[in-house]
């Protein structure tokens, strides 16, 4: 029976510990800053990009992986007959899955390309529980059901501070923008079935911890939650205050707190905040 390998691109919140534990193989996407293209997990962390971000002459540009980036991952990871199951973020906010696709056709492996229609931490959430599939004898189809259901009992929740970054991307428009300014809007996203949508958005930080408090509500009252994640862009004090709460609604959970990839926070922008949790 051939061996299942698992191949993501980078802006899956795993851990260190997990990329090494489940043997995954990260295809990376770029950023280019002031006419300077830097490959994420190569040439640039996670940590060290907002401090880049904030000194840039203009707004980073986020790449996906070229096909080529793909395709020699998969039939390195084929070239013993393996069969790869490869996970990308949402198609809403990048093209990474259509490159994955076109890689599989074009290479000799037998390629499972699946939109994971989250990102981040919640993304992770799958491919480990597909992982776990896989370890336990599970074929390709049985890991792809897992990460249905997964996805199916998962929560993105992701705190805007500032909309300059959403409105120089033109993800929302400059009128949006100028009003945020003058009013200190904050705005509440939520991934649903792979889009970003409004959950709500109010005046200053009390709105947002307010916002917080409803969203912990539900998870407290809620079926059983199975993980937890934050991820941030330089939020520290708003990650403190969010995790110490989290805690101790659910002190037996072990919180993955990360600052999140190049590609996020670029959309994002400083003092963004986001919750990912799944539940039974």
């Amino acid at each position: 029976m051939s061996k299942i390998k698992i191949v993501c691109d980078s802006s899956a919140g795993l851990t260190e510990e997990e990329i090494k534990k489940y043997d995954i193989t990260i295809v990376p996407l770029t950023v280019m800053i002031d006419g300077t293209v830097y490959t994420e997990r190569e040439t640039i962390t996670n940590d060290q990009f907002p401090g880049m971000m904030e000194k840039a002459k203009s707004l980073p540009k986020t790449s996906q992986p070229p096909i080529g980036k793909f395709v020699e991952a998969f039939d390195k990871l084929g070239a013993d007959g393996s069969q790869v199951l490869c996970v990308c973020m949402m198609e809403s906010i990048s093209g990474t899955v259509h490159a994955a696709e076109q890689a599989a056709n074009m290479s000799s492996t037998d390629v499972t390309v699946v939109d994971s229609h989250t990102t981040d931490r919640c993304m992770a959430f799958q491919i480990i529980e597909a992982a776990k599939v896989i370890e336990n004898g599970g074929s390709v189809e049985d890991a792809v059901a897992k990460m249905q259901d997964v996805f199916s009992k998962s929560k993105l929740f992701l705190a805007i501070d500032k909309l300059d970054n959403l409105v120089a991307g033109g993800r929302v428009n400059r009128f949006a923008g100028t009003l945020s300014k003058l009013l200190n809007i904050k705005v509440m996203l939520e991934i649903k079935d792979g889009e970003i949508t409004i959950d709500s958005k109010g005046r200053g930080t009390k709105y947002i911890h307010k916002t917080w408090e409803r969203i912990l509500k539900q998870m407290a009252d809620g079926p059983k939650v199975k993980a937890i994640g934050i991820s941030d862009v330089q939020a520290t004090k708003e990650v403190a205050w969010l995790k110490e709460r989290l805690e101790k609604l659910f002190p037996d959970i072990d919180i993955v707190v990360r600052e999140t990839v190049p590609i996020i926070a670029t959309h994002t922008g400083m003092g963004a905040n986001s919750l990912h949790y799944y539940t039974e």
